[in-house]
């Protein structure tokens, strides 16, 4: 078999467009979908001159993929990676990450969506360990919600496009300053999820005290695919203002956002929330959320 891996930053149309099926194959063979909603985005826009896509071709034919994002300057670069399952077994995994870590050195993370037993095999192959482990949980929308009780002085609105992202990114900036993807977002990543059919300010809520954004609780509506064959809500983004920690203003702002999704009359919600924010997950367990599956970071 002859196969040799492509290393690109600029990503055009038709490679998109075999990468997106490819990923989609992945999705249905395994389950849980290869790639996150930021490399998706990122790929659709045909990528930029800071990340690295790394496109593995076997006989001609795209067998595998990968995208390569600086992220965090200390930590190191991360990424993502996926082989077609047509062309599994055959070590063509193990080749794509080895040119990954040709070209990144070995501060290289790598995240595995489901963390499926592929992904551990090859992770301890090439020496990763578990470095970090994200929580998907989910709760049904049939049980009841208490009322949100709300800080004194302390009022809720909606995001309004055009006028509130400047706010926005700065709280978001201090709400995930130790969150090295999060915490990062510009203007262009807020913009482009703004353009996406999923987006609805009405689902997007904003805590003011007086002039001063001191929370937000973005939601999101997912239709068919990796996280229902029906449409389910997800707890998209929850961010408070250090100064307002402890306030219950985040328990507040999530249970605006669930009565919202319920009021859509949704079944279910889910969420992500890293394993060690203790603080959040056992926030989540008070409102009803259990485990549903986990994504795991390796890294070297």
């Amino acid at each position: 078999m002859n196969a040799h891996v492509e290393i690109l930053g600029r990503v055009g149309p038709q490679q998109v467009a075999e990468v997106l099926a490819l990923a989609e194959e992945a999705a249905r063979a395994d389950g849980v979908r290869p790639l996150n909603e930021h490399v998706t985005l990122h790929l659709r826009y045909g990528g930029d001159e800071h990340t690295r896509a790394f496109l593995l071709y076997a006989d001609g034919a795209l067998a595998g993929f990968a995208h390569v994002d600086p992220t965090d300057p200390v930590a190191g670069p991360s990424g993502e990676l996926v082989v077609h399952p047509a062309y599994r077994r055959r070590g063509l995994g193990r080749r794509l990450l080895d040119a990954i870590l040709a070209e990144t050195g070995d501060r290289l993370r790598l995240w595995a969506h489901g963390d499926t037993p592929a992904a551990q095999r090859l992770a301890a192959s090439a020496g990763f360990h578990r470095a970090r482990v994200l929580w998907q949980m989910r709760r049904s929308l049939s049980d009841p919600l208490p009322p949100p009780a709300l800080p004194a002085g302390v009022r809720i609105g909606t995001f309004t496009p055009g006028a509130d992202e400047q706010a926005w990114l700065e709280l978001n900036a201090r709400a995930f300053a130790d969150h090295p993807e999060q915490g990062a977002w510009t203007l262009e990543d807020l913009r482009r999820r703004e353009r996406e059919p999923w987006f609805d300010p009405a689902g997007f809520f904003l805590a003011w005290r007086g002039d001063r954004l001191a929370g937000f609780h973005w939601t999101k509506v997912h239709g068919s695919g990796e996280h229902a064959h029906e449409p389910i809500g997800e707890v998209y983004v929850v961010g408070v203002d250090p100064e307002e920690r402890g306030t219950g203003l985040g328990r507040a702002l999530t249970l605006t956002g669930l009565r919202h999704l319920q009021g859509k009359g949704l079944d279910h919600v889910m969420l992500y929330v890293d394993e060690d924010n203790r603080r959040a997950v056992r926030m989540y367990e008070s409102l009803g959320f259990t485990r549903w599956r986990v994504d795991v970071m390796y890294r070297r």
